[in-house]
C-alpha cells in the first residue's frame, strides 16, 4: 500500500507541477509545443491546436515544452520573447501548484478533527522547569520560543527538538499584552510514576470549527516550510549531512515506518496523506532554491539577465542559460544518485 501510495503521490506532484507551468504559459500567451506526463517513448499521443499531449512509458518526471524555452526563435509567442514578469509567473507556477496540493492534503487530514490543541497554557505540573524563575503562567499564550514563532501547539516540541533543552527567551501573550520572558529554562523531567521525561506543560484546546480548520491548515503548511528552512540551515552549518537526507527510496521507507504504529487502515491513510502534504510543500520550496536546473535557478537567471539587458540594452543569448541549466541538471542527477544509493545500502543495513 505504501509503495502504491508513494508512486501515485510522486506522479500527482509531477503532473500538478507541470500543469502549473502549462496553464500559466497558456494564460500568458506563450506557445506550448508539448505537455507530457512521464518520460521516455510515448504510449499515447494526441494533438489539440498548437499543443501535443503525451503519456509516456517511464513513470518518472514529465515536462511542459514551451516554444523557445532554451533557444532563440523568431516566434513572437516564444517563452524568451514574453515579458519578464510573464516568464516569472510561468516559472513560479509549478511550485505554487505543489503548495496548493499540500494545503489541500493538510485540510483533508485535519477535517475529521473535533478539537485542536492550542499554544495556550492550561496548567503547569508541580516541579516543571517552566514554572521556575522568569516563569510561564497558566493562561499565557506562547507566541515564540528562541525567536521561532509558535503557530500551533506542535511547534513547541518542533522548536525544542531543533534548539535543544536549555535557556531560551520566550514571548507570551499575557492579559492581552506581549511579554518577553528571558532565559526560561526548558528541562525535560519525569513527573510522578511517569518514565518518559517531558516539560510538564498542558495546553488548552479549541473547537475545530470550519474557520479553525482553515487556520490550522495554513499554519501547518507554514510549519512545513519552516522545517525546510531549518533543515537547510542545519546542512549549511554542518549540524546535518548527507546521511540525514533521503531520496525516493528513503522516503518510501519513512512512509512505511510512519504507518507501522497506526491502529487501523484509516489512521494509516491519514498519516500517509500528512506525509504527502509534507513532501508536496517540501518540493514547492526546494524547487524555488536558486540552483541551476531548478525553477529557482531559472528565476535567478531571469532576474539577472533582465537587469543586465535593462542596463546594456543587449539581449543575452539563451543558449548560455541552457548550458548552465544542463550542467546543473548533471550535478543534480549525480547527487540524487548518491543519495539513492545511500538509501538502498541503508535498507540492507
Amino acid at each position: 500500500m505504501v509503495i502504491i501510495f508513494a508512486i501515485l503521490l510522486f506522479c500527482l506532484l509531477i503532473v500538478v507541477h507541470e500543469f502549473g507551468h502549462f496553464i500559466a504559459a497558456k494564460l500568458c500567451g506563450v506557445q506550448v509545443n508539448e505537455f507530457s506526463i512521464f518520460m521516455g517513448p510515448a504510449l499515447v499521443q494526441w494533438g489539440k491546436g498548437e499543443t501535443k499531449y503525451s503519456i509516456r512509458c517511464i513513470p518518472l518526471g514529465g515536462y511542459c515544452a514551451m516554444e523557445g524555452e532554451d533557444e532563440e526563435t523568431e516566434n513572437p509567442r516564444a517563452f524568451t520573447r514574453a515579458k519578464w514578469w510573464k516568464r516569472l509567473i510561468i516559472l513560479v507556477a509549478g511550485s505554487a501548484m505543489n503548495f496548493v496540493i499540500g494545503l489541500l492534503l493538510v485540510f483533508i487530514v485535519l477535517f475529521p478533527a473535533q478539537r485542536f490543541v492550542t499554544p495556550d497554557v492550561e496548567k503547569l505540573d508541580v516541579g516543571s522547569s517552566l514554572s521556575e524563575g522568569n516563569a510561564i503562567l497558566p493562561g499565557d499564550r506562547i507566541l515564540s520560543i528562541a525567536g521561532e514563532r509558535v503557530y500551533v501547539q506542535s511547534d513547541f516540541s518542533l522548536i525544542l527538538t531543533v534548539k535543544g533543552s536549555g535557556n531560551h527567551d520566550v514571548t507570551v501573550l499575557r492579559n492581552g499584552e506581549k511579554v518577553v520572558l528571558e532565559d526560561v529554562l526548558f528541562e525535560a523531567r519525569t513527573f510522578g510514576e511517569e518514565k518518559s521525561p517531558r516539560y510538564g506543560i498542558t495546553f488548552d484546546t479549541t473547537e475545530a470549527t470550519f474557520g479553525e480548520r482553515l487556520k490550522y491548515t495554513w499554519y501547518s503548511a507554514v510549519d512545513y516550510v519552516r522545517m525546510v528552512r531549518m533543515s537547510l540551515t542545519m546542512l549549511l552549518t554542518g549540524q546535518a549531512g548527507i546521511q540525514d537526507m533521503a531520496g525516493p527510496v528513503g522516503i518510501v521507507d519513512q512512509m512505511a515506518q510512519t504507518t507501522q504504529s497506526a491502529a487501523n487502515m484509516s489512521e494509516a491513510m491519514f498519516r500517509l496523506l500528512d506525509f504527502g502534504a509534507l513532501i508536496a510543500i517540501n518540493l514547492a520550496v526546494m524547487n524555488l532554491l536558486p540552483i541551476p536546473a531548478l525553477d529557482g535557478g531559472r528565476v535567478l537567471l531571469l532576474l539577472i539577465t533582465t537587469a543586465v539587458q535593462a542596463v546594456t540594452k543587449k539581449k543575452l543569448d539563451p543558449k548560455y542559460e541552457g548550458y548552465i541549466h544542463a550542467a546543473g541538471m548533471v550535478l543534480l542527477l549525480g547527487f540524487m544518485a548518491i543519495v539513492t544509493l545511500k538509501d538502498i545500502f541503508g535498507l540492507f543495513n
